[in-house]
C-alpha cells in the first residue's frame, strides 16, 4: 500500500459535533462506544455529528497495538466501517487484549503480532497488511495529539462543539447525551 487513507471515524452529519476520545480497551470506553447507535437514533444523524477519537493509554498494555490496528481497518476499502467492527470486537471480547489488573494473567505472554492475529480472528478483517503501513504512525499520532490540544488525558472524554463536558460519563444515559448537546 502506497497511497492509503485514513477514513474519518465520522457518523451522522448534522451541524452539533459530538466527541468521544474513548481507549478501546477501557471498559468505560467499551461502554460509551456501545452507545453510539442509540445516540444517532435519538439525536437523528441529520442533527448530530458523532467523531469518535482514540485515545491511546500506556496503562492498558496493548493499547497501541490495538488502537493502530483499529486505525489500520480505517485504511481499508470498508473504510470506518471496517475500523468500527474491529473496535466493536475489542469492546466484546475486551480481556483477549488487556491484562489483568494491568499487570498480569495469560496477555503477559502474548506479542504483537498475536494481539494482531486475535482482533483478525475475532473481528473477520484483515489487518496486518494495513498495520504495517510505515507512515500510519501519522494518523495514530493525530488522534493523540488533537486530544492533547483539547487537555484531554484520560478515557472516556466527551467534548460538544469543541468544549470538554468533564461531568459527563459512560454511565450516562443517551437521554442525557442528547440533553447536553440540545440543551432547552
Amino acid at each position: 500500500m502506497s497511497q492509503w487513507h485514513a477514513d474519518p471515524l465520522h457518523w451522522g452529519h448534522g451541524p452539533r459535533v459530538f466527541e468521544m476520545f474513548l481507549e478501546p480497551t477501557c471498559p468505560f470506553s467499551a461502554r460509551a462506544f456501545g452507545k453510539l447507535d442509540e445516540l444517532l437514533a435519538e439525536a437523528g444523524k441529520g442533527r448530530i455529528t458523532v467523531k469518535l477519537r482514540l485515545l491511546s493509554q500506556p496503562w492498558h498494555m496493548y493499547s497501541g497495538v490495538v488502537t493502530r490496528c483499529i486505525i489500520a481497518g480505517s485504511t481499508l476499502d470498508q473504510g470506518k466501517e471496517a475500523a468500527r467492527i474491529a473496535m466493536s470486537a475489542v469492546a466484546a471480547n475486551r480481556n483477549e487484549f488487556e491484562f489483568r489488573d494491568h499487570c498480569s494473567g495469560p496477555n503477559l505472554d502474548t506479542t504483537p503480532r498475536g494481539i494482531i492475529a486475535k482482533l483478525e480472528d475475532l473481528s473477520g478483517i484483515e489487518l496486518a497488511t494495513a498495520f504495517a503501513i510505515p507512515d500510519l504512525d501519522r494518523e495514530v499520532k493525530w488522534h493523540c495529539k488533537y486530544a492533547r490540544q483539547n487537555g484531554i488525558h484520560v478515557s472516556p472524554t466527551f467534548m460538544i462543539d469543541g468544549l470538554v463536558r468533564p461531568h459527563m460519563g459512560s454511565g450516562d444515559a443517551v437521554t442525557d447525551w442528547v440533553r447536553e448537546v440540545f440543551p432547552q
